[in-house]
């Protein structure tokens, strides 16, 4: 991280290196996930204490931020924008802010994590983004994310309702979270996309052979849950157990009885690694993919000051291209745990199905 200062109100602003998505969207090379704050890693975070940790995430260099319409409580469904929002009232377009429409959570079933409803009607698209424009306190939304394609509305329609409040000025940029290559395709073809954001780790690999229309197209990549939901962080260990009313891990099976046994290949790798480079088991997961493409961008979700430094460290950690195929040579031959991939999402019938 460069140790330039600027001369703004707030003490010690760094600059990180930065990426761009798509053709112009210029970030952070780490994001923050703000999701965990509001949702999914426990009870929230009380309002004032996230506050000062996004705004510390700031001064440390942090331009980045990622949030959505549906991370909150029963109490505050939409509180994650509304923190985001109340963080970052006043700095404009010092921060990048993405958030994302498209889908509802499934409280019927029983189940948890909660299943997932995809609703990408044009006319829901656009009541979500005025009402997440209200909560964030933003006259346009930086980045505007489809959370997960919806089987019944093309993606040409998506797309078109995009361009329309593009046209608008309420959105900037656009993309698409968890898509595929044919789906990236005819939705760029109506309305350019700026990034993808797709689950990616070094225990989730599946979205590499995305990679190439990426690059033909121009997309940018924000890969969310870097470090496998903390697991590669090595922060836990196997007897640490997790809030199952609360916490999402409880049920993710990268922390399941016997994963640890089934990943110590795996840790000893990231582990041996850390301490070569003097860095620590995140920002090695992190400075992996850093140095795969140019275009990634890691989002990682951590709520403790110390973690949110941490992380913004892996820009500094330097892999060589030899170091990148060794570890995904290694990878590629080792034997691990499962590892979450995702909320179950509900199908809906094909636009003009029966």
């Amino acid at each position: 991280m460069r140790m330039t200062f600027h001369a703004k109100d707030r003490q010690g602003v760094f600059d990180m290196e930065t990426r761009t998505l798509g053709k112009n969207l210029k970030v952070s090379a780490i994001g923050l996930g703000c999701m965990g704050f509001s949702h999914a890693y426990g009870e929230p975070t009380e309002e004032a204490d996230a506050i000062e940790r996004l705004r510390d995430a700031v001064d440390i260099g942090y331009t980045f931020f990622d949030t959505a319409e549906i991370y909150g409580t029963f109490e505050n469904p939409h509180g994650n924008e509304i923190l985001v929002g109340n963080a970052f009232k006043d700095l404009g377009d010092e921060v990048v802010i993405a958030t994302k429409f498209g889908i509802r959570f499934d409280t019927s079933s029983g189940k948890f994590p909660y299943p997932l409803i995809p609703d990408s009607k044009p006319e829901r698209i656009r009541s979500s983004v005025d009402g997440s424009l209200k909560r964030l306190r933003r006259d346009h939304i930086d980045l505007y994310l489809q959370h997960r394609m919806d089987a019944s509305i093309p993606p040409e329609e998506v797309a078109g309702a995009i361009s329309d409040l593009i046209k608008e000025g309420k959105v900037i940029h656009w993309g698409v979270s968890e898509a595929t290559e044919d789906y990236i395709r005819r939705a760029n073809a109506v309305c350019p996309i700026a990034a993808i954001e797709n689950r990616y780790s070094m225990m989730a690999r599946w979205h590499e052979n995305l990679f190439p229309i990426l690059e033909e197209l121009g997309i940018g990549f924000i890969a969310f849950s870097p470090i496998a939901n903390g697991m590669l962080s090595g922060a836990y260990d196997k007897d640490y157990r997790f809030d199952p009313k609360s916490d999402y891990r409880s049920g993710m099976p990268q922390f399941s009885e016997g994963a640890f046994e089934k990943n110590r290949e795996l840790q000893r790798l990231i582990n041996d690694l850390a301490r070569e480079r003097d860095a620590t088991p995140a920002q090695i997961s992190m400075a992996w993919m850093l140095r795969k493409r140019p275009y990634i961008v890691p989002i990682p979700g951590s709520r403790k000051s110390v973690r949110i430094k941490e992380n913004a460290g892996a820009a500094d950690i330097n892999l060589s291209g030899e170091d990148v195929l060794a570890i995904d040579i290694a990878l590629s031959r080792m034997d691990m745990s499962a590892v979450f991939g995702g909320s179950e999402v509900l199908t809906t019938k094909p636009a003009g199905a029966k």
